[in-house]
């Protein structure tokens, strides 16, 4: 049984323009592990807006609770490339108040335009 749905776009060139302006953000929204590949190099941002776009998904997934941690909604990715949703601290605790046993979500960027779908499912 879907609990929630949600849907998110970022626009990349003004996600990137508001990381120039504010370099903490990126600390503030992302664990270390999304902010940069296992070779080390930071992750592209059009990778890193998706991110953001799924952290927004989540959110509204959840009905958009205003405690939510941006860190405790993490993006890993499969070794087969596939995204994945790992969850703890206050993204936890609302999950578990609805019922949510698993999480499916996909990633895209085209033209400009990051977008994530989040489902949490019973």
């Amino acid at each position: 049984m879907i609990v929630g749905v949600g849907i998110d776009v970022a626009e990349i060139d003004r996600f990137e323009a508001a990381l120039r302006r504010t370099p903490a953000m990126a600390e503030r929204l992302f664990v270390e592990r999304e902010l940069y590949l296992p070779t080390g190099e930071r992750r592209g941002i059009a990778s890193l807006a998706a991110r953001f776009a799924a952290k927004e998904a989540v959110a509204k997934a959840l009905g958009a609770p205003g405690n939510l941690l941006w860190t405790d909604a993490e993006v890993t990715t499969e070794t087969t490339g596939q995204p994945r949703l790992v969850v703890t601290g206050t993204v936890a605790a609302r999950a578990q108040e609805l019922g949510v046993q698993a999480w499916h979500i996909s990633l895209s960027h085209d033209a400009g335009v990051a977008s994530a779908v989040v489902i949490a499912e019973k």
